[in-house]
């Protein structure tokens, strides 16, 4: 696809987050752009956020990257060179090493940002050009712990199973850890449509942030005890007879088990473990045990934890017990967090995963897809490392000697990060892909340029499970590739047994037969669907002969679950808390997320003029402010287990006073964070550790 020659507005969209916005880009002299609203399409109404709104800035920046460098071994600089040079010298590299030391010497390393159709290549090209199991992506560490708790209790992993708009006919929406107006402001008006209509809105946070100020009620747990919350309302719940019980015995297993479970859990007790006093527990079991119509929403707070599959699943048994899910307005969701976080892993950017969210070690799933790629199914190598696993095993680890990174900056994003980077650094080969010098493409032995956002075709899948597509509104800078064109040309030059597409509409026809069949289906959806219908929700098989098409799935579980018996299931949770706890040495909970005006790493935003970029911060509650003498401005130290950084403090009533808060758009937060893993999802522990703070 290519820009309309007429100069047109370009419908697409916008990105950042999983709104994946619709906007439209219209050319603005020789090299510009200028976004404006799309108002027909329905997840945004045209509204944006500033960061939407500022994101054609990036185009004319002096930082993007416009021409391959590769490492020189006399000076250790980066220095220009040809395509074709540096596709020549990493293909010879990379066969080098897996000769001397088999093919599980290469890895490939994914990112949450990149389109359906990268993401599909992304994973073939691992499997089949490389013949390597090692292959994971950064969306491991967004709603992996969802995606598994989603998988046990209703045999499927969608973030939302029914449109955002159902929202505004909920009576009652809980938001577990998630700062809905700050990371996705214009998902925020379907809360106070809700609230307009009489609805009521919960917000469970350590932090008072925008979000909770839109509360009716908030609740300010310990960092890491979101678990236990839930076994206490799932308790209270049971003993006031708010349980549907005609809906958990016909649509559901495993009650009675679960029931038992939270019968310890009394509401003094969850005091004690949460801080949450037993009035506020009550006035959030008489809102849940009143309505008919409740909606519990989970995000990164309560999820990127080492019980954060738990955690989901405490959450998930109390909407059950309810008799929600699959109910209008009404059931369990995940508020993802990356742009194509819910697509980039359901078509092989994943180690245990294969297209249309089947898995590798299925011997059924193995065959099919290895037909629609034209190769032997004994030739696809099994499951790989998780995404910290992986980059822990790197270099000098005794894992891969070579990475190659497509659209992560690891160096700012990973937990424990001075370990990681120290990890990068050990390798025989760092080959960086990305659209300006990341932290991490400064330490690469090659860096190639590659196209943005607004210069390229392909598909996003929203966390609704919408799948949506983004237009090329513009051309590319002279000397930018798109990451299919490495892919191609790397797979070309290390003698890949097929072809691979530089096509996205090509490769998307493809990826729909690789999924057919699968739990994530999109067989059925087609480019010319997508437009015509604003997108398309999976799953959606292809449908035979002259059969009308297959409307899409917009809303889940309406009659079953996806599971074998077609019952959700009800699963016992131990709570454990936290797997580093405060001590004499490190006494305050350290948490970590995000700001309104950055994103993720901050690689694109922080090079943004348009957008606040003050730096880092540590935010502390006066209470701890005055025991170590620190003031609002001034620098303080926080230190835990694995590192330590400095910044200004932000001397806040809105957090807990045994709290700090540090968002991590900037090299610092995650030198601190915890690599402790979910035994499920293998989720880092992002969201609490044990800290000190210091002047």
């Amino acid at each position: 696809m290519t820009e309309t020659a007429d100069r047109s507005p370009v419908k697409t969209h916008c990105p950042y987050c999983s709104l994946q916005c619709g906007m439209a880009i219209s050319r603005k002299g020789r090299a510009g752009i200028e976004i404006g609203a799309w108002e027909e399409f329905p997840v945004n109404e045209g509204a944006m956020c500033r960061k939407g709104w500022t994101s054609g800035e990036l185009r004319g920046s002096r930082d993007r990257l416009t021409t391959p460098m590769v490492r020189d071994r006399a000076t250790g600089e980066l220095r220009a060179a040809e395509w074709d040079e540096a596709l020549d010298h990493i293909a010879r590299r990379l066969a080098v090493l897996q000769a001397e030391h088999g093919n599980d010497a290469v890895a490939v390393f994914g990112g949450g940002g990149l389109t359906n159709e990268k993401s599909y290549q992304l994973g073939k090209f691992a499997r089949v050009a490389l013949g390597t199991s090692q292959i994971d992506y950064n969306g491991r560490w967004c709603m992996s712990s969802a995606a598994s708790a989603g998988n046990q209790a209703f045999g499927v992993d969608r973030g939302l199973p029914f449109p955002l708009v159902d929202i505004e006919q909920a009576d009652v929406v809980v938001l577990v850890g998630s700062n809905l107006a700050e990371t996705m402001p214009p998902a925020a008006r379907h809360l106070d449509r809700l609230r307009e209509r009489g609805g009521k809105v919960v917000v469970i946070d350590p932090r008072l942030t925008s979000t909770a100020e839109r509360a009716d009620l908030f609740l300010q747990p310990v960092p890491g005890t979101d678990l236990a919350l839930a076994l206490g309302v799932l308790h209270l719940l049971d003993a006031r007879g708010a349980v549907d019980e005609e809906y958990v015995a016909r649509r559901t297993t495993g009650f009675d088990e679960v029931r038992r479970s939270v019968a310890a859990w009394w509401p003094e007790r969850v005091e004690r473990t949460t801080g949450v006093a037993t009035d506020e527990l009550r006035a959030l079991v008489d809102l849940l045990a009143g309505n008919e119509k409740v909606i519990v929403l989970t995000a990164r707070g309560a999820e990127q934890h080492a019980q954060g599959t738990a955690t989901v699943l405490g959450w998930l048994n109390v909407a059950l017990a309810l008799g929600m899910p699959g109910k209008p307005s009404s059931g369990y969701g995940c508020l993802t967090g990356q742009g194509n976080g819910q697509g980039g892993r359901e078509h092989g950017q994943k180690a245990d995963q294969l297209p249309g969210y089947r898995m590798i070690d299925d011997p059924a799933a193995r065959a099919h897809v290895a037909g629609v790629w034209g190769v032997d199914p004994d030739t696809l190598p099994g499951k790989g490392r998780s995404a910290y696993e992986l980059l822990e095993s790197l270099g000098d680890g005794g894992g891969p000697r070579a990475l190659l990174v497509f659209g992560s900056n690891i160096v700012v994003s990973a937990p424990h990060a001075t370990h990681v980077t120290q990890r990068l650094e050990s390798l025989d080969l760092l080959v960086v892909c990305d659209i300006v010098m990341s932290e991490t493409a400064a330490l690469a032995d090659v860096v190639l340029p590659i196209t943005q956002w607004a210069e390229e075709s392909g598909t996003m899948t929203n966390l609704e499970g919408r799948v949506i597509l983004r237009r090329r509104a513009i051309t590319p800078p002279a000397g930018v590739r798109s990451d299919l064109d490495v892919i191609a040309g790397l797979a070309s030059r290390l003698g890949a047994p097929i072809d691979f597409s530089t096509d996205p509409e090509e490769i998307f026809e493809e990826l729909g037969r690789a999924s057919a069949g699968g739990k994530a289906d999109y067989s059925g959806i087609t480019y010319a669907r997508i437009a015509e219908e604003k997108g398309v929700f999976w799953p959606c098989p292809a449908t035979d002969g002259d059969a009308a098409p297959h409307p899409g799935t917009p809303r889940m579980f309406t009659e079953s679950f996806p599971t074998p018996d077609g019952r959700a299931r009800f699963l016992v949770q131990e709570f454990a808390g936290a797997a580093e706890q405060p001590d004499a040495s490190y006494p305050v909970h350290l948490t970590t997320g995000r700001v309104l005006a950055q994103y993720q790493s901050g690689a694109q935003t922080r090079r943004i003029k348009g957008l606040t970029d003050e730096g880092a911060f540590v935010e502390i509650h006066p209470m701890l402010a005055d025991r170590i003498g620190a003031h609002d401005g001034d620098p303080v130290l926080v230190r835990t287990r694995r590192g330590e950084m400095k910044a200004p403090a932000r001397v806040v009533t809105t957090i807990r006073p045994d709290t700090v808060f540090v968002p991590f758009h900037w090299v610092g937060a995650n030198r601190l964070t915890n690599d402790a893993l979910d035994p499920s999802s293998r989720m880092p522990e992002f969201k609490v550790c044990a800290a000190e703070v210091l002047v």
